[in-house]
């Protein structure tokens, strides 16, 4: 049976969070060599320095969060996923490309599918971002 979402659940905002202690690599990777924008800071909030990323007047985004003390974030598996979807596969390979120049070159997936359409790349703390082309999807 399918759940009927009621009226009750009016979602303003989406945002993804979580830990780094490499907070201006992570900046760097996903500004710089993804191509998203810095949307928002703080530093000093409660031992917190966080940046938000996303895209300008989208109702979503990413924050990345450093403690003062240190925030260390292993990736938990190689399937935990960022995926963006991209219409063009020529933007796919000029970020691909881009990210290699910086030093984070392509990574085979975890789950083959990701494979088929798209390029898998580790960000500074291991977590994947997969650039999925939707041509013909």
């Amino acid at each position: 049976m399918r759940q009927q979402w009621s009226d009750e659940l009016q979602v303003a905002q989406v945002r993804i969070a979580r830990p780094t202690d490499q907070l201006k690599e992570i900046e760097k990777f996903y500004c710089e060599g993804v191509g998203l924008e810095k949307i928002g800071s703080f530093t000093g909030h409660r031992g917190y320095n966080g940046i938000m990323i996303g895209l300008p007047n989208a109702s979503y985004h990413l924050e990345f969060t450093e403690h003062l003390e240190g925030s260390p974030c292993p990736a938990p598996t190689k399937d935990n996923l960022l995926v963006l979807y991209i219409p063009k596969f020529a933007t796919i390979q000029r970020i691909a490309e881009r990210l290699l120049q910086m030093g984070y070159p392509e990574v085979e997936p975890e789950n083959p599918y990701w494979a088929d359409k798209g390029v898998t790349i580790e960000d500074p703390d291991g977590w994947r971002v997969v650039l999925m082309n939707t041509e013909g999807i």
